[in-house]
């Protein structure tokens, strides 16, 4: 038999796909992971946009102050001031490149060779493009611009380009610096989940040692609902219901044992008696014949019990009574009386029919006939001499009930849920009434058959008279 240690021992090498932390954990992470990114990827679109707008206004502005003078140098000594100036700016700031391309080569400035079309790529929008440079780490942004010709100058190409690596290093930096907290931030979650499920799970790891506690020699233990979080009170409670049950299934259990060894002990003591002392002496065979007698009737009180407790262990099945024929309850009833009718005479008692006597139903005729005999002999034994029994018998909408009642001692109300149990006996002193003794399973019969004809048992007990009885479906 595996011991509660070794379950817990083998429970924690399951894998963690079954284990709550690591769900929740995982969890935790993927959903960390997917904030992280979605926000990183927000914030370097926004950081990637902003960057490109200060590019592109830098890049206006100074084409602007170049256009303004390039726009009023209309012959060869002002565009000589335009080249110098063009070049004064060049040499002052490195990161910034001037190109004027046009039909007359007087009017040009710059490395135009650089500008060859394969070198610059598409627009990033807004008419900011890109310019690869041999040489160069990171390729410059450039503007151009087309000026009308003036005076002796034809039309012409202004190029402004700046130097990209600020804007690429500032992008490289932030996705790296992004991805760096993004992961920590994710290690941090993954911690901190890890701890906060520990926590919250607390109080079921000790459901489960507590759980782990109970055994048969603690029925009564339950689990603590109010030191429970909200969320486990329900389960709690839940599993303090399947305690209840189990408790009061193991009593009945326990009981039933204690009630079949006091009815099988009565009648095999009787057979070891009676067998020990006719074999004492010599004894004739009229003698022996007696105690033969004797004992076949207490063989036949112990087959009689074995086969109810057989008949009621088939019920618990499931079992149904499947030999059902349509029939008149009163008929049934008419019949199950006669048979009782030396019984009645010499307690002085009668039975009376009433009701609706034309009522039928789908029944098993013999096993009709067992649960009423057993709820009149129940009667018999419950009632003063010269009682006038009476048996009704009403016919309901999907059912057909039958209830026999009789005078006698009332019936306290919790008594009432249990008389159909077995063995059970509402005179704990188990004394014979009337000269009878029964077993204790003629009302838990009575319940079987009527569950077996889809209907069920039921007991009343009021202003001195008590009935017990039972109903039967109609199709």
């Amino acid at each position: 038999m595996t011991e509660p240690g070794e379950n817990a021992a083998r429970l924690r090498w399951l894998p963690l796909r079954q284990s709550i932390t690591a769900r929740l954990v995982w969890m935790s992470a993927a959903s960390a992971l997917l904030i992280f990114a979605l926000t990183g990827m927000v914030l370097y679109t926004v950081l990637k946009g902003e960057l490109l707008r200060h590019e592109r206004e830098g890049l206006v502005t100074t084409l602007n102050d170049i256009s303004y003078q390039i726009g009023r140098a209309g012959n060869t000594e002002r565009w000589g001031r335009v080249q110098a100036k063009l070049a004064a700016l060049s040499q002052a700031d490195q990161h910034v490149s001037f190109w004027v391309s046009s039909s007359d080569a007087r009017f040009t400035y710059g490395d135009l060779s650089r500008l060859a079309p394969q070198a610059i790529r598409a627009d990033e929008g807004n008419s900011v493009g890109r310019l690869h440079l041999p040489g160069r780490r990171y390729p410059l942004h450039i503007m151009t611009r087309t000026l009308p010709a003036f005076e002796e100058r034809p039309a012409v190409d202004v190029t402004v380009g700046v130097d990209g690596e600020p804007y690429f290093e500032m992008r490289r930096t932030f996705l790296l610096a992004t991805s760096v907290f993004s992961l920590l931030g994710i290690v941090l979650a993954v911690i901190s989940s890890y701890w906060i499920a520990r926590a919250g799970l607390a109080p079921l790891r000790q459901m489960s040692d507590r759980a782990q506690s109970f055994s048969p020699r603690k029925l009564s233990a339950r689990m603590p609902v109010e030191a429970m979080p909200q969320e486990l009170s329900v389960l709690a409670l839940a599993f303090n219901g399947a305690l209840d049950r189990i408790e009061d299934a193991y009593t009945q259990l326990e009981a039933f044992n204690a009630d079949v060894a006091h009815e099988l002990r009565t009648p095999l003591a009787n057979l070891i008696g009676e067998t020990q002392v006719a074999l004492a002496r010599e004894r004739s065979a009229g003698e022996f014949k007696d105690v033969l007698q004797s004992n076949l009737e207490e063989l036949d009180r112990i087959r009689s019990i074995v086969n109810d407790m057989l008949f009621l262990a088939r019920s618990d099945q499931g079992e149904a009574a499947t030999a059902r024929v349509p029939a008149r309850v009163a008929d049934e009833v008419q019949k199950t009386v006669d048979f009782f009718e030396f019984v009645l005479d010499d307690s002085g008692m009668r039975i009376e029919v009433a009701g609706d006597t034309e009522a039928t139903a789908m029944m098993e005729t013999a096993l009709f006939k067992r649960a009423l005999t057993n709820l009149i002999q129940n009667a018999i034994q419950h009632s003063p001499e010269g009682a006038l029994l009476r048996i009704d018998i009403a016919c309901q909408e999907e059912t057909v009930r039958v209830a026999v009642s009789n005078p006698g001692k009332p019936i306290d109300e919790h008594h009432l849920p249990r008389l159909f149990d077995r063995f059970y006996r509402v005179d704990s002193a188990r004394q014979d009434i009337n000269g009878s003794h029964g077993h204790g399973l003629g009302l838990a019969i009575v319940k079987a058959v009527a569950r077996m004809h889809g209907g069920r048992a039921f007991a009343s007990s009021k202003e001195g008279v008590n009935s017990i009885g039972f109903t039967v479906a109609r199709q």
